[in-house]
């Protein structure tokens, strides 16, 4: 089987990132509407000062015209600092009732040299079962 990944990427405000979704057959269950997709997701921090990223704000949408929001503090439990450079990389997932679907959305940063507060877009990606690229 060839590498379906694609990498999901965009900057803003001097921050990078990049999100490789992936569908899981092994914990998706098609029969009952159950899929499950991973995401890896890197945060570069492409600016001369250090930031902090504070919260996320998720919007998922699926082929059969449901529609969520996430939101809350950090991701996968913490708020990373990063210095000029540095990257922070973290895996995550998401259900879905249907084959296909989609997410996108943005984190809040704080500039902790300038005191300041931005959003951060999380570029839209494509989340599609194995089975539907066939």
């Amino acid at each position: 089987m060839t590498d379906k990944n694609i990498i999901y990427s965009e900057i803003t405000e001097d921050i990078s990132i990049s999100v490789i979704p992936k569908y899981e057959p092994s914990e998706s269950n098609p029969a009952i509407g159950k899929f499950i997709y991973s995401y890896q997701v890197t945060i570069e921090n492409l600016s001369k000062d250090t930031v902090k990223l504070i919260s996320r704000h998720w919007y998922i949408y699926d082929s059969i015209q449901e529609k969520r929001e996430v939101k809350g503090e950090g991701v996968v439990g913490v708020q990373p600092e990063l210095k000029p450079g540095e990257n922070f990389q973290y895996m995550s997932w998401c259900p879905l009732h249907s084959p296909i679907g989609k997410m996108y959305g943005h984190y809040l940063f704080v500039n902790l040299t300038k005191k300041t507060s931005f959003k951060v877009n999380i570029p839209e990606f494509i989340l599609v079962s194995d089975f539907k690229l066939n």
